[in-house]
């Protein structure tokens, strides 16, 4: 049985990551309005990755004999400036969502809980990775976003994104 603390905090990032889902197929929504169809599939993209991290924390949660509860999804209703507006909430977003993580991992450090532990090492990994992946966008829009051909080709870019379920060393959903 989990730790409660810890088992509450983990029902918490369950919510969470249904929220990211929702914001970033807000940006997906943002980005079919501008036109960019291209960077609406990365978002949308994205929010189902999102949702795949609720699932695989809920499904270890169930495993663990933990009740998991939802809760109400905030509407995410921001307004952006710019195309490059989104990249930039996404970023933060994502450090946020790395700090979450490491409040959990702390916690199960502290009660020596090794089973969480282990199965947080893969978000650990994966946070790494959709951190640079914002931080990828966000350079390359500063390079040919404000080209019009530049940020044509970078659409195309993002509209082959498709989706790929979590690998075979992902903590089951």
């Amino acid at each position: 049985m989990l730790n409660e603390k810890i088992a509450a905090l983990l029902v918490e990032q369950v919510n969470k990551e249904f929220y990211s889902a929702y914001l970033y197929l807000d940006f997906a929504n943002y980005y079919e309005d501008a036109g960019l169809s291209g960077f609406a599939n990365w978002y949308a993209v994205q929010a189902q990755e999102e949702r795949d991290h609720a699932m695989m924390m809920r499904r270890y949660l169930l495993d663990s004999g933990v009740r998991v509860t939802f809760a109400a999804i905030d509407a995410p209703g921001k307004a952006f400036k710019d195309n490059a507006a989104p990249l930039a909430a996404g970023l933060e977003h994502e450090r946020y969502v790395t700090s979450l993580i490491a409040k959990i991992y702390a916690a199960a450090f502290e009660d020596k809980d090794f089973k969480t532990m282990q199965f947080l090492d893969w978000f650990v990994k994966e946070q790494g990775e959709e951190e640079k992946n914002a931080e990828d966008l966000i350079k390359k829009m500063k390079l040919f976003g404000s080209d019009a051909k530049g940020l044509y080709l970078l659409d195309q870019e993002l509209a082959a994104r498709v989706y790929a379920a979590p690998s075979a060393n992902a903590p089951a959903m």
